[in-house]
């Protein structure tokens, strides 16, 4: 897929954004603020009713702020919601409700061909996009026989084959076990750089390697911060119900999270480098 950059120096950008549900007892965002530029991978994390979900639906124009001022691009999604989501992909928890046609390719194609894209380009784009998922092969099965991770990957394709500059994701592995959500992470791990990200999602895991990651809570922005230092915060952590990664939590427990940030491939050997000297010393 060819990289799309935005022109403007700031890919998402939101000021003291507010928003609540009709009859809700309090607001569902309370004066958010924070700026992504392009090619940045942002985690978004916090307790459910956080406001994690109602923050991509503002920035995709599917709600409309109460106040405040959010921007995709410079654009406005309350003004001018057809030209943002022009820009922007989002990719929901649910794979099974963004297929719609019989076949894979079919699938993949439907979102262009409800942009006119001419036909010739068309297949083209859906060819690409496919490859990117990994996919290739699979152009005339049928949806429903595809594995969650697979659909995922389909849902996937559709977005790419727009040429999205800016991807919304909305928990989209919380359905899927470990080998599904391993799969579709590595295929969004390639998009890195070429497009913005909003990530949200319960797995901490999945954002290791982010360039900064939004704490949410209460509909209050609570932290920015690196995973690093969110790994390496158990105040942080505790306050916003934040759980960490099985090998994380066990690292911890081996004493080594005060170190420098690891990789978990590099957590994996020092741990097992501890395990193994330990039953040495016995």
């Amino acid at each position: 897929m060819v990289p799309r950059i935005l022109a403007d120096p700031t890919s998402i950008s939101c000021e003291s954004l507010n928003y609540s549900y009709p009859g809700a007892p309090g607001p569902a965002l309370s004066g958010v603020s924070f700026e992504a530029p392009p090619g940045e991978y942002v985690g978004v994390v916090g307790p459910n009713g956080s406001g994690k979900s109602t923050l991509l639906r503002l920035l995709n124009g599917l709600l409309v702020a109460d106040s405040g001022m959010a921007r995709i691009g410079g654009r406005d999604p309350k003004s001018e919601p057809f030209e943002v989501r022009r820009r922007v992909g989002m990719l929901f928890q649910n794979p099974e409700n963004g297929l719609v046609a019989p076949f894979v390719e079919d699938d993949v194609a439907f979102g262009m061909e409800n942009l006119g894209v001419p036909r010739e380009e068309m297949q083209v784009r859906a060819r690409e996009a496919i490859r990117a998922v990994g996919l290739s092969g699979y152009e005339r099965r049928e949806p429903h026989t595809l594995s969650g991770g697979e659909k995922q990957r389909v849902a996937l394709a559709g977005l790419l084959a727009l040429e999205p500059e800016i991807l919304l994701l909305d928990e989209p592995t919380s359905m899927l076990d470990a080998a599904g959500r391993r799969d579709v992470m590595g295929r969004i791990g390639t998009l890195r750089g070429d497009r913005t990200i909003l990530h949200v999602t319960h797995h901490l895991g999945e954002l290791l390697d982010a360039d900064r990651i939004l704490v949410l809570n209460g509909g209050k922005l609570v932290a920015d911060v690196s995973p690093e230092r969110l790994v390496l915060d158990a105040d942080l952590l505790a306050k916003n119900r934040l759980v960490l990664p099985p090998l994380s939590r066990l690292a911890t427990g081996l004493g080594l999270a005060a170190a420098r940030p690891r990789t978990p491939e590099e957590l994996a050997r020092e741990i097992q480098e501890i395990i193994r000297k330990r039953a040495a010393a016995r």
